[in-house]
């Protein structure tokens, strides 16, 4: 069985989410339940809801599409669970033109991703290798560099059709 959520993300988001576990909601759920939190139904459905998500998602999103599913899910228990699946590095914090607060699944390995001003596409990317990069930054600042973070912005293919 697949439901499929029609929301208006800058005129256009299509999220399929098929209702048999993937293996990423699985090994999310498992992290969860590791860390000590309960699986409850609206955790399950945010799990869903961001390990299927090809867009980055503000919170008030994710409650949107939870509650097409499961009318009693809670703004809190969305904001929650985002910040725990953040904590565990299952999501990440996108920054975009339009606001901060958004989430999108983390990066597995070394993965960068592409991010559409348009209509908010992501796109993962396999990264070059920027450890040359980061060491010398850090020896000319006198940082201990422990990560990084490469965000790229522009338009998708579909659409730089549409523009005029």
């Amino acid at each position: 069985m697949k439901m499929v959520f029609n929301f208006n993300y800058h005129s256009r988001l299509k999220m399929e989410i098929g209702m048999e576990k993937s293996i990423l909601d699985e090994r999310w759920l498992a992290t969860l339940q590791e860390s000590g939190y309960r699986i409850t139904a609206p955790r399950r459905l945010i799990v869903e809801i961001m390990a299927s998500s090809t867009h980055p998602l503000n919170p008030l999103e994710v409650y949107d599409l939870g509650r097409k599913a499961y009318p009693r899910l809670g703004l809190v228990t969305v904001f929650r669970t985002l910040e725990k699946l953040d904590e565990l590095k299952l999501v990440q914090r996108v920054h975009h033109p339009h606001g901060c607060n958004m989430y999108l699944r983390a990066a597995q390995g070394h993965e960068h991703f592409l991010l559409c001003t348009s209509c908010g596409q992501a796109e993962y990317f396999s990264g070059d290798d920027l450890t040359k990069l980061m060491q010398n930054i850090g020896a000319r600042s006198g940082f201990q560099i422990q990560g990084h973070w490469l965000q790229l912005y522009g338009l998708c293919a579909d659409c730089q059709e549409s523009l005029p």
